[in-house]
Protein backbone atom coordinates (compact mmCIF):
# COMPACT_ATOMS: atom_id res chain seq x y z
CA UNK A 1 0.00 0.00 0.00
CA UNK A 2 2.36 2.86 1.28
CA UNK A 3 4.35 1.67 -2.39
CA UNK A 4 0.86 2.49 -4.39
CA UNK A 5 0.75 5.74 -2.32
CA UNK A 6 3.79 7.22 -3.32
CA UNK A 7 2.84 6.11 -6.92
CA UNK A 8 -0.33 7.55 -7.10
CA UNK A 9 1.26 10.57 -5.05
CA UNK A 10 4.05 11.52 -8.32
CA UNK A 11 1.16 10.55 -10.80
CA UNK A 12 -1.08 13.57 -8.88
CA UNK A 13 1.80 15.85 -8.39
CA UNK A 14 2.42 15.67 -11.64
CA UNK A 15 -1.03 16.47 -13.06
CA UNK A 16 -0.98 19.16 -10.89
CA UNK A 17 2.32 20.81 -12.25
CA UNK A 18 1.51 20.72 -15.84
CA UNK A 19 2.35 23.80 -18.11
CA UNK A 20 2.98 26.34 -15.59
CA UNK A 21 1.72 30.22 -16.33
CA UNK A 22 4.36 31.73 -18.00
CA UNK A 23 6.77 33.76 -16.53
CA UNK A 24 5.52 32.56 -12.90
CA UNK A 25 8.08 32.30 -9.87
CA UNK A 26 7.57 32.34 -6.00
CA UNK A 27 9.62 33.81 -3.20
CA UNK A 28 11.27 31.18 -0.65
CA UNK A 29 11.97 32.80 2.69
CA UNK A 30 13.18 31.10 5.45
CA UNK A 31 12.45 32.68 8.98
CA UNK A 32 10.82 29.85 10.39
CA UNK A 33 11.62 28.32 14.25
CA UNK A 34 11.45 25.07 12.43
CA UNK A 35 12.41 24.35 8.27
CA UNK A 36 11.45 21.57 6.22
CA UNK A 37 14.47 20.38 4.77
CA UNK A 38 15.31 22.35 1.62
CA UNK A 39 15.19 18.87 -0.80
CA UNK A 40 11.61 18.43 0.16
CA UNK A 41 11.16 21.94 -0.14
CA UNK A 42 13.02 22.19 -3.90
CA UNK A 43 10.69 18.51 -4.70
CA UNK A 44 7.58 20.95 -3.75
CA UNK A 45 8.45 23.81 -6.34
CA UNK A 46 9.10 21.14 -8.72
CA UNK A 47 5.50 19.62 -7.96
CA UNK A 48 3.67 22.54 -9.04
CA UNK A 49 5.59 23.66 -11.83
CA UNK A 50 7.36 26.17 -10.38
CA UNK A 51 10.43 26.97 -12.62
CA UNK A 52 11.59 30.47 -11.06
CA UNK A 53 11.83 30.77 -7.32
CA UNK A 54 13.56 33.88 -5.17
CA UNK A 55 15.30 33.64 -2.10
CA UNK A 56 16.60 36.06 0.39
CA UNK A 57 20.55 35.27 0.76
CA UNK A 58 22.50 32.41 -1.01
CA UNK A 59 22.26 30.55 1.79
CA UNK A 60 24.13 27.08 1.32
CA UNK A 61 21.93 24.59 2.37
CA UNK A 62 19.15 26.46 0.59
CA UNK A 63 21.34 26.53 -2.33
CA UNK A 64 22.54 22.76 -2.24
CA UNK A 65 18.05 22.12 -2.07
CA UNK A 66 17.92 23.83 -5.24
CA UNK A 67 21.00 21.89 -7.03
CA UNK A 68 19.81 19.96 -9.83
CA UNK A 69 16.52 21.16 -9.84
CA UNK A 70 17.26 23.35 -13.21
CA UNK A 71 14.97 26.03 -11.26
CA UNK A 72 15.63 29.56 -12.15
CA UNK A 73 16.73 31.12 -8.90
CA UNK A 74 17.25 34.93 -8.09
CA UNK A 75 19.73 35.23 -5.23
CA UNK A 76 20.59 37.80 -2.83
CA UNK A 77 23.15 40.81 -1.36
CA UNK A 78 21.84 41.63 1.86
CA UNK A 79 21.38 44.86 2.63
CA UNK A 80 23.94 44.84 5.43
CA UNK A 81 26.50 43.94 2.67
CA UNK A 82 25.86 46.49 0.52
CA UNK A 83 28.57 48.84 1.63
CA UNK A 84 31.32 46.32 1.73
CA UNK A 85 30.61 45.13 -1.76
CA UNK A 86 30.48 49.01 -3.12
CA UNK A 87 33.03 49.93 -1.39
CA UNK A 88 35.47 47.18 -2.03
CA UNK A 89 35.58 45.66 -5.43
CA UNK A 90 37.71 42.56 -4.36
CA UNK A 91 34.89 42.18 -1.58
CA UNK A 92 32.52 41.91 -4.42
CA UNK A 93 34.63 39.29 -6.62
CA UNK A 94 34.85 37.27 -3.57
CA UNK A 95 30.95 36.94 -2.98
CA UNK A 96 30.12 36.44 -6.46
CA UNK A 97 33.11 33.55 -6.56
CA UNK A 98 32.02 32.43 -3.19
CA UNK A 99 27.95 32.52 -4.11
CA UNK A 100 28.07 32.03 -7.91
CA UNK A 101 30.76 30.71 -9.27
CA UNK A 102 30.87 27.94 -6.64
CA UNK A 103 27.62 26.54 -8.07
CA UNK A 104 28.32 27.08 -12.07
CA UNK A 105 28.44 23.48 -12.46
CA UNK A 106 26.35 20.32 -14.10
CA UNK A 107 24.01 19.59 -11.95
CA UNK A 108 24.17 22.67 -9.95
CA UNK A 109 21.90 25.82 -9.64
CA UNK A 110 20.75 27.53 -12.58
CA UNK A 111 21.14 31.32 -11.05
CA UNK A 112 19.19 33.72 -13.02
CA UNK A 113 19.59 37.00 -11.16
CA UNK A 114 21.37 38.66 -8.26
CA UNK A 115 19.37 40.92 -5.96
CA UNK A 116 20.95 43.72 -4.78
CA UNK A 117 19.77 44.12 -1.29
CA UNK A 118 15.85 44.04 -0.80
CA UNK A 119 13.87 47.45 -0.97
CA UNK A 120 17.16 49.17 0.42
CA UNK A 121 15.19 52.83 -0.57
CA UNK A 122 12.20 52.46 1.46
CA UNK A 123 11.69 55.90 3.83
CA UNK A 124 11.90 54.05 6.76
CA UNK A 125 15.92 53.77 5.94
CA UNK A 126 16.47 57.39 5.89
CA UNK A 127 18.71 56.83 2.99
CA UNK A 128 20.89 54.28 4.70
CA UNK A 129 21.25 52.87 1.68
CA UNK A 130 20.75 55.39 -0.63
CA UNK A 131 24.98 56.24 -1.85
CA UNK A 132 25.81 52.68 -1.53
CA UNK A 133 23.26 50.52 -3.64
CA UNK A 134 23.92 51.79 -7.01
CA UNK A 135 27.63 51.34 -6.10
CA UNK A 136 27.10 47.42 -4.99
CA UNK A 137 24.82 46.99 -8.34
CA UNK A 138 27.89 48.21 -10.52
CA UNK A 139 30.62 46.05 -8.79
CA UNK A 140 28.39 42.75 -8.51
CA UNK A 141 28.24 42.89 -12.14
CA UNK A 142 31.44 43.48 -12.81
CA UNK A 143 32.16 40.93 -11.03
CA UNK A 144 29.68 38.48 -12.97
CA UNK A 145 30.86 39.92 -16.35
CA UNK A 146 34.43 39.33 -15.05
CA UNK A 147 34.06 35.30 -14.27
CA UNK A 148 32.25 34.33 -16.95
CA UNK A 149 28.90 34.85 -15.90
CA UNK A 150 27.48 38.39 -17.45
CA UNK A 151 25.39 37.08 -20.38
CA UNK A 152 23.01 34.50 -18.26
CA UNK A 153 23.25 36.34 -14.85
CA UNK A 154 22.32 39.91 -14.22
CA UNK A 155 21.70 41.96 -11.38
CA UNK A 156 19.10 44.08 -10.67
CA UNK A 157 17.63 46.07 -7.19
CA UNK A 158 14.56 44.76 -5.60
CA UNK A 159 12.53 48.24 -4.65
CA UNK A 160 9.49 48.68 -2.80
CA UNK A 161 6.37 50.52 -4.38
CA UNK A 162 7.18 53.39 -2.34
CA UNK A 163 10.20 54.91 -4.71
CA UNK A 164 7.41 56.52 -6.86
CA UNK A 165 3.94 58.03 -6.63
CA UNK A 166 2.04 60.82 -8.20
CA UNK A 167 1.60 64.12 -6.95
CA UNK A 168 -1.16 65.01 -4.95
CA UNK A 169 -2.12 67.72 -7.71
CA UNK A 170 -2.62 65.24 -10.33
CA UNK A 171 -3.20 61.88 -8.45
CA UNK A 172 -3.33 59.18 -11.99
CA UNK A 173 -1.01 56.84 -12.67
CA UNK A 174 -0.04 58.87 -16.26
CA UNK A 175 1.52 61.54 -13.76
CA UNK A 176 3.82 59.04 -11.78
CA UNK A 177 7.15 59.93 -11.05
CA UNK A 178 10.52 58.57 -8.31
CA UNK A 179 10.41 60.15 -5.08
CA UNK A 180 12.30 63.44 -5.16
CA UNK A 181 14.99 62.52 -2.37
CA UNK A 182 15.90 59.38 -4.57
CA UNK A 183 15.35 60.27 -8.19
CA UNK A 184 18.97 60.84 -9.18
CA UNK A 185 19.77 57.78 -7.33
CA UNK A 186 17.04 55.86 -9.44
CA UNK A 187 17.81 57.88 -12.64
CA UNK A 188 21.40 55.93 -12.26
CA UNK A 189 20.45 52.96 -11.47
CA UNK A 190 17.66 52.54 -14.36
CA UNK A 191 20.06 53.98 -16.78
CA UNK A 192 22.84 51.09 -15.16
CA UNK A 193 19.92 48.40 -15.48
CA UNK A 194 19.49 49.02 -19.21
CA UNK A 195 23.05 49.41 -20.68
CA UNK A 196 23.17 45.75 -18.95
CA UNK A 197 20.18 44.17 -20.02
CA UNK A 198 18.76 43.53 -16.33
CA UNK A 199 15.02 44.36 -15.74
CA UNK A 200 13.75 46.79 -13.03
CA UNK A 201 12.20 44.70 -10.27
CA UNK A 202 9.11 45.96 -7.94
CA UNK A 203 7.33 44.80 -4.88
CA UNK A 204 3.32 45.82 -5.14
CA UNK A 205 1.01 44.88 -2.35
CA UNK A 206 -2.58 45.43 -3.14
CA UNK A 207 -3.19 43.64 -0.12
CA UNK A 208 -1.47 46.86 1.88
CA UNK A 209 -3.56 49.09 0.84
CA UNK A 210 -6.91 47.80 2.46
CA UNK A 211 -5.28 46.88 5.24
CA UNK A 212 -3.95 50.16 6.02
CA UNK A 213 -7.78 52.20 5.10
CA UNK A 214 -11.09 50.64 5.86
CA UNK A 215 -12.52 53.14 3.37
CA UNK A 216 -10.44 51.75 0.80
CA UNK A 217 -12.71 50.24 -1.45
CA UNK A 218 -12.50 46.48 -1.41
CA UNK A 219 -13.45 45.41 -5.04
CA UNK A 220 -10.34 47.59 -6.06
CA UNK A 221 -7.93 45.80 -4.40
CA UNK A 222 -8.86 42.47 -6.55
CA UNK A 223 -8.93 41.65 -9.95
CA UNK A 224 -12.65 40.73 -10.75
CA UNK A 225 -14.44 43.63 -8.89
CA UNK A 226 -16.36 46.75 -9.66
CA UNK A 227 -15.28 49.85 -7.72
CA UNK A 228 -18.07 52.22 -7.90
CA UNK A 229 -15.18 55.42 -8.80
CA UNK A 230 -12.84 53.79 -11.03
CA UNK A 231 -9.66 56.28 -11.32
CA UNK A 232 -9.75 57.66 -14.99
CA UNK A 233 -6.83 58.64 -16.67
CA UNK A 234 -6.73 59.81 -20.07
CA UNK A 235 -9.74 57.78 -21.17
CA UNK A 236 -8.35 54.64 -19.63
CA UNK A 237 -10.42 52.96 -16.37
CA UNK A 238 -8.32 51.82 -13.67
CA UNK A 239 -10.62 49.28 -12.03
CA UNK A 240 -7.90 47.44 -9.49
CA UNK A 241 -4.86 48.88 -7.72
CA UNK A 242 -1.98 46.47 -9.15
CA UNK A 243 -2.38 48.12 -12.40
CA UNK A 244 -2.69 51.72 -11.55
CA UNK A 245 0.35 51.53 -9.04
CA UNK A 246 2.36 49.60 -12.25
CA UNK A 247 1.78 51.91 -14.78
CA UNK A 248 2.70 54.89 -12.08
CA UNK A 249 5.89 53.38 -12.13
CA UNK A 250 5.43 52.75 -16.05
CA UNK A 251 5.10 56.18 -16.40
CA UNK A 252 8.16 56.99 -14.29
CA UNK A 253 10.14 55.29 -16.00
CA UNK A 254 8.73 57.01 -19.13
CA UNK A 255 9.42 60.73 -17.55
CA UNK A 256 12.98 59.33 -17.69
CA UNK A 257 13.91 57.94 -20.46
CA UNK A 258 12.97 54.62 -20.31
CA UNK A 259 9.41 53.62 -20.70
CA UNK A 260 10.15 50.22 -21.59
CA UNK A 261 12.45 49.06 -19.37
CA UNK A 262 11.13 45.43 -18.87
CA UNK A 263 9.77 45.30 -15.15
CA UNK A 264 9.53 41.93 -12.97
CA UNK A 265 7.57 41.97 -9.99
CA UNK A 266 9.95 40.61 -7.50
CA UNK A 267 6.77 40.17 -4.98
CA UNK A 268 3.12 40.15 -5.10
CA UNK A 269 0.60 38.54 -2.87
CA UNK A 270 -2.14 37.70 -0.15
CA UNK A 271 -2.02 36.57 3.46
CA UNK A 272 -4.04 34.07 4.79
CA UNK A 273 -4.67 35.06 8.65
CA UNK A 274 -3.76 37.90 11.03
CA UNK A 275 -5.77 40.62 9.93
CA UNK A 276 -9.80 40.36 8.94
CA UNK A 277 -8.79 41.20 5.31
CA UNK A 278 -5.90 38.07 5.69
CA UNK A 279 -8.15 35.33 4.73
CA UNK A 280 -8.58 32.21 2.85
CA UNK A 281 -10.96 33.15 0.72
CA UNK A 282 -9.25 36.87 0.09
CA UNK A 283 -6.87 35.25 -0.65
CA UNK A 284 -8.28 32.79 -3.15
CA UNK A 285 -10.09 35.40 -4.94
CA UNK A 286 -6.75 37.67 -5.24
CA UNK A 287 -4.50 35.07 -6.87
CA UNK A 288 -7.60 33.60 -9.05
CA UNK A 289 -7.80 36.91 -10.52
CA UNK A 290 -4.03 37.31 -10.69
CA UNK A 291 -3.01 34.33 -12.34
CA UNK A 292 -5.75 33.99 -14.86
CA UNK A 293 -4.14 37.87 -16.29
CA UNK A 294 -1.20 36.39 -16.23
CA UNK A 295 -2.12 33.22 -18.47
CA UNK A 296 -3.86 35.50 -20.97
CA UNK A 297 -0.86 38.07 -21.16
CA UNK A 298 -3.50 41.03 -20.54
CA UNK A 299 -1.12 42.99 -19.28
CA UNK A 300 -1.85 46.47 -17.60
CA UNK A 301 -3.18 50.04 -20.05
CA UNK A 302 0.26 51.19 -20.83
CA UNK A 303 1.67 47.52 -21.79
CA UNK A 304 -1.42 45.59 -22.90
CA UNK A 305 -0.54 42.16 -23.52
CA UNK A 306 2.54 41.95 -21.91
CA UNK A 307 3.99 38.67 -20.20
CA UNK A 308 5.04 39.76 -16.67
CA UNK A 309 7.46 38.12 -15.12
CA UNK A 310 5.91 37.89 -11.24
CA UNK A 311 7.14 36.33 -7.84
CA UNK A 312 4.48 35.23 -5.91
CA UNK A 313 4.47 35.97 -2.00
CA UNK A 314 5.53 33.88 -0.88
CA UNK A 315 6.10 29.67 -0.76
CA UNK A 316 5.46 28.88 2.76
CA UNK A 317 3.99 30.59 6.21
CA UNK A 318 6.98 32.02 8.01
CA UNK A 319 6.35 32.02 11.72
CA UNK A 320 9.35 33.79 12.49
CA UNK A 321 9.17 37.05 10.60
CA UNK A 322 8.47 40.48 12.54
CA UNK A 323 4.79 41.34 12.90
CA UNK A 324 6.06 45.05 13.17
CA UNK A 325 3.77 45.67 10.31
CA UNK A 326 1.26 43.22 11.31
CA UNK A 327 0.07 40.00 12.50
CA UNK A 328 0.06 39.19 8.75
CA UNK A 329 3.72 38.72 7.95
CA UNK A 330 3.70 35.54 9.51
CA UNK A 331 0.96 34.20 6.97
CA UNK A 332 1.91 35.09 3.20
CA UNK A 333 2.41 31.24 2.42
CA UNK A 334 0.30 29.54 -0.63
CA UNK A 335 1.44 26.80 1.48
CA UNK A 336 1.19 26.41 5.53
CA UNK A 337 4.10 25.78 7.59
CA UNK A 338 4.30 22.32 6.98
CA UNK A 339 3.79 22.54 2.94
CA UNK A 340 -0.09 22.10 3.15
CA UNK A 341 -1.80 24.01 0.32
CA UNK A 342 -4.36 26.40 1.81
CA UNK A 343 -6.76 26.65 -1.55
CA UNK A 344 -6.98 25.98 -4.91
CA UNK A 345 -4.53 27.51 -7.51
CA UNK A 346 -5.04 27.77 -11.36
CA UNK A 347 -1.30 27.61 -11.71
CA UNK A 348 -1.50 26.37 -15.22
CA UNK A 349 -3.26 28.75 -16.16
CA UNK A 350 -5.82 26.58 -18.06
CA UNK A 351 -8.98 28.24 -16.01
CA UNK A 352 -8.96 25.38 -13.46
CA UNK A 353 -8.10 26.01 -10.27
CA UNK A 354 -6.95 23.02 -8.43
CA UNK A 355 -5.17 21.88 -5.09
CA UNK A 356 -1.63 22.54 -5.55
CA UNK A 357 0.42 19.26 -4.70
CA UNK A 358 1.41 19.31 -0.82
CA UNK A 359 5.08 18.66 0.10
CA UNK A 360 6.24 15.15 0.40
CA UNK A 361 8.04 13.21 2.94
CA UNK A 362 7.35 15.62 5.58
CA UNK A 363 7.93 14.11 9.28
CA UNK A 364 6.32 15.54 12.31
CA UNK A 365 6.97 15.19 16.11
CA UNK A 366 4.72 13.04 17.88
CA UNK A 367 0.81 13.84 18.13
CA UNK A 368 0.96 15.73 21.48
CA UNK A 369 0.01 18.59 22.83
CA UNK A 370 0.72 21.13 25.49
CA UNK A 371 -2.20 23.03 26.94
CA UNK A 372 -3.73 24.77 30.17
CA UNK A 373 -4.19 22.41 33.07
CA UNK A 374 -7.38 22.29 34.41
CA UNK A 375 -5.95 22.15 38.13
CA UNK A 376 -3.83 25.00 37.41
CA UNK A 377 -3.52 28.29 39.60
CA UNK A 378 -6.52 30.61 39.25
CA UNK A 379 -4.04 33.59 39.48
CA UNK A 380 -4.31 35.13 36.23
CA UNK A 381 -1.49 37.21 36.72
CA UNK A 382 0.49 33.87 36.53
CA UNK A 383 -0.94 33.03 33.42
CA UNK A 384 -1.13 35.66 31.64
CA UNK A 385 2.50 36.37 32.42
CA UNK A 386 3.37 32.82 31.06
CA UNK A 387 0.65 33.60 27.91
CA UNK A 388 3.44 36.66 27.38
CA UNK A 389 6.38 34.55 27.70
CA UNK A 390 4.89 32.05 25.52
CA UNK A 391 3.88 34.26 22.16
CA UNK A 392 7.25 36.56 22.91
CA UNK A 393 8.76 32.97 21.24
CA UNK A 394 6.63 31.45 19.53
CA UNK A 395 3.71 32.50 17.31
CA UNK A 396 0.32 33.42 18.68
CA UNK A 397 -0.60 36.02 15.54
CA UNK A 398 -3.78 33.99 14.82
CA UNK A 399 -5.29 34.56 18.28
CA UNK A 400 -5.45 38.25 16.98
CA UNK A 401 -9.14 39.81 16.39
CA UNK A 402 -10.84 38.44 13.95
CA UNK A 403 -8.33 35.87 13.15
CA UNK A 404 -8.25 31.62 12.59
CA UNK A 405 -8.21 31.48 16.47
CA UNK A 406 -9.80 35.01 17.60
CA UNK A 407 -12.89 33.36 18.88
CA UNK A 408 -11.14 31.48 21.80
CA UNK A 409 -11.54 32.18 25.22
CA UNK A 410 -8.98 32.76 28.47
CA UNK A 411 -8.20 29.40 28.43
CA UNK A 412 -8.20 28.38 24.97
CA UNK A 413 -5.92 31.60 24.14
CA UNK A 414 -3.50 29.87 27.28
CA UNK A 415 -3.53 26.43 25.74
CA UNK A 416 -2.74 27.85 22.33
CA UNK A 417 0.07 30.34 23.13
CA UNK A 418 1.45 27.05 25.58
CA UNK A 419 1.27 24.38 22.75
CA UNK A 420 2.29 26.77 19.95
CA UNK A 421 5.60 27.58 22.43
CA UNK A 422 6.16 23.64 22.69
CA UNK A 423 5.98 22.67 19.43
CA UNK A 424 8.59 25.84 18.59
CA UNK A 425 11.23 23.97 21.10
CA UNK A 426 10.49 20.61 19.78
CA UNK A 427 8.20 19.37 22.43
CA UNK A 428 10.94 19.01 25.10
CA UNK A 429 9.61 18.25 28.20
CA UNK A 430 10.65 21.44 30.21
CA UNK A 431 8.52 23.50 27.63
CA UNK A 432 5.17 22.40 28.88
CA UNK A 433 5.60 23.40 32.01
CA UNK A 434 5.36 27.07 32.33
CA UNK A 435 5.58 26.95 36.29
CA UNK A 436 3.10 24.11 36.56
CA UNK A 437 0.37 26.03 34.59
CA UNK A 438 0.46 23.49 31.51
CA UNK A 439 0.66 19.47 30.92
CA UNK A 440 1.28 17.19 28.16
CA UNK A 441 -2.11 15.38 26.16
CA UNK A 442 -2.26 13.11 22.81
CA UNK A 443 -5.82 14.74 22.06
CA UNK A 444 -5.94 17.21 19.77
CA UNK A 445 -7.46 20.89 21.18
CA UNK A 446 -7.87 22.39 18.18
CA UNK A 447 -10.95 23.75 17.23
CA UNK A 448 -12.14 24.79 13.73
CA UNK A 449 -10.93 26.97 12.54
CA UNK A 450 -8.33 27.52 14.81
CA UNK A 451 -5.30 25.11 14.35
CA UNK A 452 -2.92 23.27 17.13
CA UNK A 453 -0.14 22.70 15.43
CA UNK A 454 1.86 19.54 15.70
CA UNK A 455 5.18 20.91 13.91
CA UNK A 456 7.18 19.38 12.17
CA UNK A 457 10.97 17.66 12.34
CA UNK A 458 13.52 19.45 11.43
CA UNK A 459 16.33 21.68 12.04
CA UNK A 460 15.21 24.46 14.72
CA UNK A 461 15.82 28.28 15.00
CA UNK A 462 14.12 28.41 18.47
CA UNK A 463 15.15 29.86 21.71
CA UNK A 464 17.03 28.05 24.21
CA UNK A 465 13.72 26.33 26.76
CA UNK A 466 14.11 28.53 30.24
CA UNK A 467 12.00 29.05 33.14
CA UNK A 468 12.35 32.76 32.82
CA UNK A 469 8.67 34.28 32.77
CA UNK A 470 9.11 37.81 32.16
CA UNK A 471 6.73 39.69 29.39
CA UNK A 472 7.22 39.25 26.48
CA UNK A 473 10.34 40.51 24.53
CA UNK A 474 9.69 43.32 21.70
CA UNK A 475 10.59 43.12 18.51
CA UNK A 476 13.31 45.37 16.54
CA UNK A 477 11.31 46.83 13.96
CA UNK A 478 12.51 46.59 10.76
CA UNK A 479 11.37 47.78 6.81
CA UNK A 480 8.66 45.78 6.73
CA UNK A 481 6.65 48.40 8.94
CA UNK A 482 7.26 51.00 5.91
CA UNK A 483 5.64 48.27 3.61
CA UNK A 484 2.66 48.90 4.51
CA UNK A 485 2.55 52.71 4.79
CA UNK A 486 4.13 53.16 1.43
CA UNK A 487 1.98 51.10 -0.28
CA UNK A 488 -1.22 52.70 1.64
CA UNK A 489 -0.53 56.21 0.51
CA UNK A 490 0.71 55.55 -3.14
CA UNK A 491 -2.72 55.13 -4.20
CA UNK A 492 -4.91 56.73 -1.16
CA UNK A 493 -4.51 60.11 -3.51
CA UNK A 494 -5.54 58.33 -6.46
CA UNK A 495 -8.81 57.12 -4.80
CA UNK A 496 -9.87 60.42 -2.69
CA UNK A 497 -9.87 62.53 -5.65
CA UNK A 498 -11.98 59.21 -7.98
Amino acid sequence: MACCAAVVAVVLAAAVAGAPVEGLGVNWGTLATRRLPPKVMAQLLKDNGFKKVKIFDADETTMMGLAGTGIETMIAVPNDMLATVAADYRRAKEWVKMNVTKYDYHGGVNIKFVAIGNEPFLTAYNGTYDNVTVPALKNIQRALDEAGHGSAIKATVPVNADVYDSPASNPVPSAGKFRDDVAAVITDMVRFLNHSGAPFSVNIYPFLSLYGNDNFPIDYAFFDGAPPNPVIDKGVNYTNVFDANFDTLVSALDKIGFGSLPVVIGEVGWPTDGDKHATVPYAERFYNGLLKRLAARQGTPLRPHASIEVYLFGLMDEDAKSVAPGNFERHWGIFTFDGRPKFPLDLRGNGRPVMPAGARGVQYLPRRWCVLSPNASTNATAVEENVAYACSRADCTPLGYACSCGALDAAGNASYAFNAYYQAQGQVPLACDFQGLALVTDKDVSRPPCNFTVQVVAESRATAVTTNTTAAESMAPDAAAARLTAAVMAFLLVLVSA
